[in-house]
């Protein structure tokens, strides 16, 4: 079996010395990683190692005709060059045929089959989105890479490698229950430690040094005072666009926090927070626009915006102190954040849902398993959840008679949902690797 895979591991060895050679030492141990991959059999290892060897022929290629280029125009003998480089893309599409076609080399790769697609859709998406940010940003984006220049591509490799485990880790919707908070709860851990260490001077874990009050309601109300900044609201829609909803029960820093705090309760949640799912995030996105346009319009220093931002996010921690943990559903989230609501209503466009069949006897069991007071008997009859749906999946496993589930056109519900893992998990691990103050 060695010697089947053997085209694969020299292509790989091959493709690190080429890395090192270039000075990309991060690289190359992301590549000799690789190779430790293929020996652990696990079933995604073989389309992740099958992608790495069809982007290194597309870099193989690349280097051959720059180098081609270059001896033609020295007037250099180049017809050596172009055998011993043609040798070498052989080998890799040997490997890559062998990876695709061999029906041993398959078998090799035995380990947790059930679970290769959507772990190898998230190691393969992880990893070109943060290839694509280390690539295009004018800024060392990863953070490894401020420290130990050259070490992006194994922070990448590792980030990969994390999303490719949740994504197996979550495919079981009772598992996903427990799982999801804790990943939740570990990517707001990351930013606020991130945050604290470039307050106490360590100005690497800073990407412009400038910081921005880690207030969601910033995303809006920031760039509205200052006039320009709107990569955030860039980038909080298209990641809207991409997974729904979902931003609020994956991705932001303080949602982490209600959560939590909503976990503290002994009552099982509460799902009527009624009208203030309109009228109360209504009142605090009003509120943000106007603040903002006025503060700017007045000419009032950034110093004192910030101080006013402020007091609106320590409001909101009252909110999950006081009312979540008593309530047991997320009030700050449902009730009071603005983002929440722009997330809901701009959630509309995105193709993902969550579906309840028309079977559901209206139990109510699943009411108490929603945190964003989503599943209100209303909702119920109505046969859908309601506005402050997050897409958080905590449902799926509470229903008894699995009558709710993910939905997205033309695909079977558990496809939508390994798709969807596949999106939010990425985003994610993407996230939790780039820089974000």
């Amino acid at each position: 079996m060695i010697a089947r895979l053997l085209p694969v591991l020299l292509s790989l060895l091959l493709l690190a010395a080429h890395a090192l050679r270039r000075g990309e030492w991060g690289l190359t141990a992301a590549f000799v990683l690789l190779v430790a991959l293929a020996f652990s059999r696990r079933s995604f290892a073989r389309p992740v190692l099958a992608a790495a060897l069809a982007w290194g022929l597309v870099l193989w290629a690349q280097t051959t005709k720059n180098l081609l280029a270059f001896r033609i125009m020295a007037g250099m003998p180049w017809e050596r060059l172009l055998y011993i480089m043609g040798g070498v893309m052989a080998l890799a599409a040997l490997g890559l045929t062998l990876l695709l076609a061999a029906r041993r080399l398959r078998d090799w790769f035995d380990k947790s089959p059930e679970r290769a697609s959507p772990q190898a859709a998230a190691f393969i998406l992880t990893a070109a989105l943060l290839g694509i940010a280390r690539a295009k940003s004018p800024l060392p984006v990863l953070l490894a890479n401020r420290f130990w220049p050259g070490s992006g591509w194994l922070e990448i490799f590792l980030l990969a490698l994390y999303a490719a485990w949740a994504a197996g880790a979550l495919g079981d919707p009772k598992n996903a229950r427990r799982l999801r908070p804790m990943l939740w709860a570990f990517f707001s851990a990351v930013f606020f430690a991130q945050l604290a260490l470039g307050l106490s001077g360590i100005q690497e874990m800073l990407m412009t040094g400038r910081l921005h009050l880690p207030v969601p309601a910033l995303i809006v109300g920031g760039p509205l005072f200052r006039g320009e900044g709107f990569f955030m609201p860039i980038l909080f829609a298209v990641s809207v666009l991409l997974v729904g909803p979902a931003w609020c029960s994956w991705l932001c820093y303080i949602g982490a926090w209600d959560d939590q705090a909503s976990r503290l309760s002994r009552r099982p949640p509460e799902s009527s927070p009624g009208k203030l799912l309109w009228y109360g995030r209504g009142a605090a996105l009003a509120l943000t626009v106007g603040a903002a346009l006025s503060l700017r319009a007045l000419g009032v220093s950034p110093g004192t915006a910030v101080l006013a931002a402020a007091a609106f996010g320590l409001a909101g921690v009252g909110i999950m102190l006081a009312a979540s943990r008593r309530r047991g559903y997320m009030v700050h989230c449902a009730t009071y954040c603005p983002m929440g609501l722009v997330g809901n209503l701009l959630g509309r466009l995105s193709p993902w849902r969550l579906r309840i069949d028309k079977g559901c006897t209206q139990c109510g069991v699943c009411s108490h398993a929603c945190r964003y007071g989503a599943l209100t008997m209303r909702d119920l009859a109505a046969g859908r959840p309601g506005l402050s749906c997050t897409l958080c999946g905590d449902c799926l496993p509470a229903c008894p008679h699995s009558h709710t589930g993910y939905f997205f056109p033309g695909l079977s519900r558990q496809a939508a949902r390994s798709a969807f893992l596949v999106m939010v998990v990425s985003l994610h691990a993407v996230f939790l690797g780039v820089a974000r103050i």
